[in-house]
């Protein structure tokens, strides 16, 4: 894999039942991970929350989704979030750099739990942007 481009939909409490739903629809392997599974979060309330699910199909489809955590804006409409994701880090830290300018960074480029280097940006249009860059393979 070299880059993906894929939506990322954010939801307030249902995204499990959502990506059930699409899985429904469009088939294929959901896998799911909570704020619990992450320590994402310290409220008790948001430890059985989705903070991270993605539907892959045969036809390779992809779609990700996760909820929102209390502490942050949900407004449906602007809940939907682009995700760039692979393992040619010149290129997407590239696309950091220049998606971020002028921005409005909401979570800096650097390693996340899951091992992956990981950053949230607005640009200056006002799209959210997801930037993830595969860590080392064990």
């Amino acid at each position: 894999m070299s880059i993906q481009l894929d939506p990322y939909l954010n939801f307030r409490d249902t995204a499990r039942q959502a990506m059930d739903f699409y899985q429904s629809v469009f088939g294929g392997e959901l896998t799911r991970n909570t704020f619990a599974e992450f320590h994402a979060s310290e409220d008790p309330a948001e430890q059985d929350k989705i903070m991270h699910s993605m539907l892959t199909t045969d036809s390779g489809l992809t779609l990700m989704a996760a909820d929102t955590p209390n502490s942050m804006e949900y407004t449906p409409g602007t809940n939907y979030s682009i995700s760039l994701s692979g393992d040619d880090d010149a290129q997407l830290r590239d696309y950091w750099a220049k998606l971020s300018a002028d921005g409005t960074v909401t979570m800096p480029l650097d390693v996340a739990p899951w091992g992956d280097t990981f950053g949230m940006c607005v640009d200056k249009f006002g799209v959210s942007w997801l930037v993830n860059i595969s860590g080392p393979q064990a």
